[in-house]
C-alpha cells in the first residue's frame, strides 16, 4: 500500500508540471501570433530579428518534449496506477480511473495535430493572411488542448487525493491491527 502513495504522491507533482509545460506552450504559440501581427506592421520583429520560422521550431521542440513527458506520465498512470487501485480501491474508484485513462487518446491525438500543423506550417509556402489564419487557428486549438489537459490534471488530482487518503486510513487500519 505504501508503495501506491508513493505513487499517487509522485503523479500529484507530475500533474503540477503538467500545468507549468503546457503554460510554456501556450506562451510560445502566442509570441508567434505577436510576431505574425509585427511582421504585417512593419515587417520587423520585436525581439531582434528573430524570424516566425524560428518561433515555429521552437515551438516544435516544446510540443515535443511536451508530448514526450505526457507520453511517459500516461504510461505509467495505465501501467502502475491502474493495477494500484485494482488492488486497493473500490469499484467506484476503479471506474472513475477508467474513463480518465480513456481520456488520454483524446488527449494525446491533440498533442499529434499540434506537431501536425506545426510541421505543415514549417513546411508550407503559405504567405500572408493565409498564415496569419492558420497561425491563429493553431493558437486556438492548442490554448483548448490545454484547458483540457488542466481540467484532465485537476479531475484526476481529485481522484487520487481520494485514493491516498483511503489508502492511508486502511494503512493505519492495518498498523492498528498489528
Amino acid at each position: 500500500m505504501k508503495d501506491a502513495l508513493e505513487l499517487i504522491d509522485q503523479l500529484i507533482e507530475e500533474h503540477r508540471e503538467v500545468g507549468e509545460k503546457s503554460a510554456s506552450l501556450e506562451n510560445a504559440v502566442n509570441d508567434i501570433r505577436l510576431l505574425s501581427g509585427l511582421k504585417e506592421a512593419g515587417k520587423t520583429f520585436a525581439r531582434g530579428g528573430i524570424s516566425q520560422e524560428e518561433d515555429l521550431k521552437n515551438l516544435a521542440q516544446i510540443i515535443n518534449i511536451i508530448a514526450t513527458w505526457l507520453d511517459k506520465h500516461f504510461e505509467r498512470e495505465e501501467t502502475a496506477l491502474k493495477p494500484a487501485v485494482k488492488k486497493y480501491g473500490d469499484r467506484r474508484t476503479a471506474a472513475e480511473l477508467d474513463s480518465l485513462l480513456f481520456e488520454h487518446s483524446d488527449l494525446r491525438d491533440r498533442m499529434l495535430h499540434v506537431r501536425k500543423r506545426v510541421d505543415e506550417l514549417l513546411g508550407s509556402s503559405l504567405e500572408g493572411a493565409r498564415r496569419d489564419a492558420a497561425v491563429r487557428d493553431l493558437r486556438v486549438y492548442i490554448n483548448h488542448s490545454k484547458k483540457l489537459l488542466e481540467t484532465h490534471a485537476a479531475r484526476e488530482n481529485h481522484l487520487l487525493g481520494e485514493f491516498r487518503r483511503k489508502l492511508k486510513k486502511a494503512i493505519k487500519a492495518k498498523e492498528k491491527a498489528s
